[in-house]
């Protein structure tokens, strides 16, 4: 778990414990989507540049090689060849990214994949076993990535959403790392913050999210999914805003 070493002003040193070792935070998470670095980089040329940890997707990793395949060969450390902590992204992204063919509603997401066009659901429940499969150290809830700028109605009927899914998403989870064929039963769950540009709104899912996962205060990992489509001055803003709840 988290463990905080040194606050100077807003700035926080720490170190993050997890089954595939300790993160020296801040960190720079290096992005492998479709488990390897683009660039003809290794994870053993990773482990050489110090890496600390590494993100994975979800949604790709599901639609090729395929999570079950992934599974069959011990997960994704021994897939890739990497011994350090691995976060997945829970392809919430994709509800976002792939908004011209995607169908929302309160059981999840069906896709259109940008592969081949076949029609694909996902769920909470869904990404957490795909994420089950990969068996990486940290799992991110299941969300819906809300547009910038979006309409205070809306953003509060999505985030309302993503809540009930949070809670879908933790009781799968327990259900699954209770399994005795799970490789990572010490699998984490990340919730993800969302709120557009309306602060309040954003102040109330952290607070959400801490009660359902039962922390005193919500992980840092939540808050990346608020800059996605967002202006400079609108990223500076929620920086300073978690900063300051962090604060409190």
């Amino acid at each position: 778990m988290y463990t905080l070493l040194k606050q100077q002003g807003r700035a926080r040193r720490g170190q993050f414990q997890t089954v595939h070792g300790t993160v020296q935070t801040p960190a720079f998470m290096n992005v492998g989507t479709s488990a390897a670095i683009k660039g003809g980089i290794s994870s053993y040329d990773l482990k050489d540049l110090k890496c600390q940890v590494e993100l994975c997707n979800t949604y790709h990793l599901h639609l090729r090689p395929g999570d079950e395949k992934i599974k069959a060969l011990g997960g994704l450390h021994k897939f890739m060849g990497w011994e350090g902590p691995i976060l997945t992204d829970s392809g919430g992204f994709q509800v976002f990214s792939l908004a011209q063919l995607r169908t929302i509603s309160e059981l999840g997401v069906r896709f259109q994949s940008h592969i081949d066009g076949r029609r694909i659901f996902m769920g909470p429940e869904e990404s957490m076993r795909i994420q089950s499969n990969l068996a990486s150290t940290i799992a991110m809830a299941f969300d819906e990535c809300i547009e910038n700028p979006s309409t205070r109605e809306y953003t509060r009927r999505s985030i309302d959403r993503t809540v009930r899914w949070l809670r879908r998403c933790r009781a799968e989870m327990t259900r699954l790392n209770s399994l005795p064929d799970t490789i990572n039963p010490h699998q984490m769950l990340f919730g993800i913050n969302q709120g557009s540009t309306f602060d309040d709104l954003r102040i109330e899912h952290m607070k959400q999210i801490a009660e359902i996962m039962q922390v005193s205060e919500p992980r840092i990992s939540q808050i990346h999914r608020n800059a996605v489509g967002k202006l400079k001055d609108y990223i500076e803003n929620e920086m300073q805003l978690n900063a300051d709840r962090k604060e409190e």
